[in-house]
């Protein structure tokens, strides 16, 4: 099998422990690492094993998105994206500068595995079933996070072309999870959970990989909150997989976070177009008449989109990324 891209946004210098070891890492396994950097990026990174693009770097490439992404935003990681497919990517690993990986985030991934499966379970709080206590993942939509969770049966192989794997010591809660309950926390190892139709987890960018066939999912929203663009997405990405006949698989987690510096009363307050949104934006994705089969992907991606703008949490300044999104992918 090929050899996966690592794709990392980080505004960090070359003096980052975290970078300079997925960089170090990296080179002695061959993996291309992309690090995608924004206006506050130093002028110059380097490090061995690292294919740092500086915000100038990135607007000389031959795409069309990224002369219009807005910068200061996390979605230029989207940039990263088009760099690592352009490339003859088959799966991109995508984690942050604040996550340090077991050797385990290293082992050979597989699309199809074995899981327990849920399917038509609504929202499942997927955190749950790794852990011994009252914890969800942000996006989660608070009036269901004391919601009991399905029994889940024997595993089965299951086909996953997207696989979020979790993060211990501090891993990725909202802003009122980290204001009253206690971290650090470590999960507990168990076999992977595959969500197929019509079941619901939200999943971050902080430790995910996408195989090739599920590469126009990677979109990330420029025109919403920072806190909130990779939960959108992956509310999208498990609306479109479906039509495709997908599961997203979650598994053991392969990093541990020491969290950058955040505000978390910040945090919160980004969040809260999602605490008052989340549920209803699954609702609406879920009603939409999309076409099935992998061949209206990029349609389907695009009506999602028009969506969120008519619910009015994206701005319609989204559909023309989305458009450019597409029209990359297709140069490609």
């Amino acid at each position: 099998m090929d050899s996966p891209f690592l794709v990392v946004t980080s505004i960090a210098d070359d003096t980052n422990a975290i970078l300079k070891q997925y960089s170090s890492e990296c080179k002695q396994r061959g993996v291309p690492f992309i690090l995608i950097g924004d206006t506050k990026s130093p002028d110059s990174f380097y490090q061995e094993g690292c294919e740092f693009y500086s915000v100038e770097k990135q607007l000389q490439l031959d795409f069309a998105m990224p002369n219009q992404i807005p910068v200061k935003h996390y979605a230029r990681k989207n940039i990263g994206y088009l760099i690592a497919i352009a490339k003859g990517a088959t799966q991109i690993i995508e984690t942050d500068d604040d996550n340090l990986p077991y050797e385990s985030f290293w082992d050979e991934r597989q699309i199809k595995i074995q899981a327990n499966k849920l399917e038509n379970k609504g929202w499942v709080n997927l955190y749950k079933y790794f852990a011994d206590t009252n914890i969800w993942p942000r996006g989660f939509p608070l009036q269901h996070i004391l919601d009991g969770i399905p029994e889940v049966g024997e595993t089965e192989l299951v086909h996953c072309p997207i696989q979020q794997g979790l993060a211990d010591e501090n891993p990725d809660v909202d802003a009122i999870y980290r204001l009253i309950l206690p971290l650090p926390i470590k999960f507990n190892e168990r076999s992977p959970i595959a969500l197929g139709n019509r079941a619901t987890c939200p999943f971050n960018s902080q430790n995910t990989t996408w195989f090739k066939e599920a590469f126009p999912l990677l979109y990330l929203p420029s025109y919403c909150s920072f806190r909130m663009t990779d939960i959108w997405r992956s509310f999208v990405a498990q609306r479109v997989a479906w039509t495709c006949g997908w599961s997203v698989l979650f598994h053991n987690s392969t990093v541990y976070q020491i969290r950058n510096d955040h505000s978390i009363i910040k945090d919160f307050e980004d969040e809260i177009s999602g605490y008052l949104n989340n549920a209803k934006i699954m609702q609406s994705l879920n009603d939409l008449p999309l076409q099935m089969g992998v061949s209206f992907i990029h349609e389907n991606l695009r009506l999602c989109y028009e969506e969120l703008v008519r619910l009015g949490v994206v701005d319609e300044k989204e559909l023309a990324l989305v458009d450019l999104w597409i029209q990359d992918l297709q140069k490609i």
